[in-house]
């Protein structure tokens, strides 16, 4: 049960910074907690839900919110999401678990790389 709240807090504290707790929630799950590739992910999507909504109250509070640059994304999230869970539920496990591998090190490959060195990118409106 610790393990479960060291993971939960670690987590939701990279979300609530806009980073992605499932970069670290997924990962830990399978590694510590075994559960299948398909369950952990859907942990992820249930964990997502809450820290989202802490995080966007505080967010929207602060304004650091662009609605305008912000309004598409979800738009087209929405569509996202339903096609990437269609896809989830047709992959076997160990699929699944491949792509999301190859997935965070190709984000790690990106960080370590990206030209910008992590300063601010204005966008254009």
């Amino acid at each position: 049960m610790l393990l479960l709240i060291i993971i939960g807090l670690a987590s939701g504290i990279i979300s609530g910074m806009g980073i992605g707790g499932g970069a670290i929630l997924i990962p830990a799950l399978v590694i510590f907690v075994k559960p299948e590739q398909h369950i952990a992910q859907s942990v992820n999507l249930l964990f997502f839900i809450p820290t989202a909504i802490v995080a966007l109250i505080i967010h929207i509070k602060n304004k650091r919110i662009d609605f305008k640059v912000a309004a598409p994304i979800i738009l087209f999230g929405f569509i996202g999401a339903f096609l990437g869970s269609k896809l989830a539920v047709a992959l076997s496990g160990v699929s699944l678990k491949k792509l999301f591998g190859v997935f965070l090190l190709a984000m790690g490959i990106y960080e370590m790389f990206r030209k910008n060195g992590g300063r601010k990118v204005k966008l254009n409106k």
